[in-house]
């Protein structure tokens, strides 16, 4: 790995640190250069805005949640809503972790970008629409699976992953907004219970 390339990650992970711990508006490149311990120049050598950092970032935040959340939780080696129930585990003992590194609740990543920008950067929103197009792809995967094995009957198939998507998200922002973990564990498990009725 060349010094260009370590000065590259080492800029992606204090923007994926900074920006989740705080906000979007609140970074400046400025300092995530400092926290990088890089040049300004090195930035703009790899990113030709901070919009394009972000976009990137965002790529990251989704492949941690892909590999330390959904992968695990969705694995087939539990029946399909016991899988949602293990989702629920991971996500709460997610956010306890994050509590005892920062002393906050931080939420989903990708759901705080959302909420801040998706008015304001139509390429940002576009990238959080895609993302979460395809966390709710494996939702539904497991919707599917449900479905198959009787655990759910006479459901809407994608409305339902989506309306899990959503719970995922609102229940996350409750915990943020209330700085506290248990909300997760309290609500999240009610995840396997959400499910939209096929139209008659």
């Amino acid at each position: 790995m060349t010094n260009l390339d370590t000065s590259q990650q080492r800029i992606l992970n204090s923007a994926r640190d900074l920006i989740y711990s705080r906000s979007y508006s609140d970074v400046g490149v400025a300092e995530i250069c400092e926290h990088a311990g890089v040049q300004k120049g090195s930035f703009y050598h790899f990113f030709a805005s901070k919009r394009d950092l972000t976009l990137a970032v965002l790529d990251i935040y989704f492949t941690i949640a892909k590999e330390q959340l959904v992968d695990k939780a969705f694995a087939t080696d539990l029946s399909p809503l016991a899988r949602l129930d293990r989702f629920a585990k991971l996500t709460y003992k997610f956010q306890v972790q994050t509590m005892r590194d920062t002393g906050r609740v931080l939420g989903c990543p990708i759901g705080n970008l959302a909420t801040e920008l998706a008015t304001q950067d139509e390429a940002i929103r576009t990238k959080i629409s895609h993302l979460f197009t395809e966390l709710q792809a494996s939702i539904r995967q497991v919707v599917k699976d449900a479905v198959k094995a009787g655990e759910l009957v006479d459901v809407n198939i994608e409305a339902t992953a989506q309306a899990m998507l959503a719970y995922f998200e609102g229940v996350l922002l409750l915990a943020k907004t209330q700085n506290d973990p248990e909300v997760v564990r309290q609500l999240l498990p009610a995840i396997a219970h959400v499910h939209i009725p096929k139209r008659r």
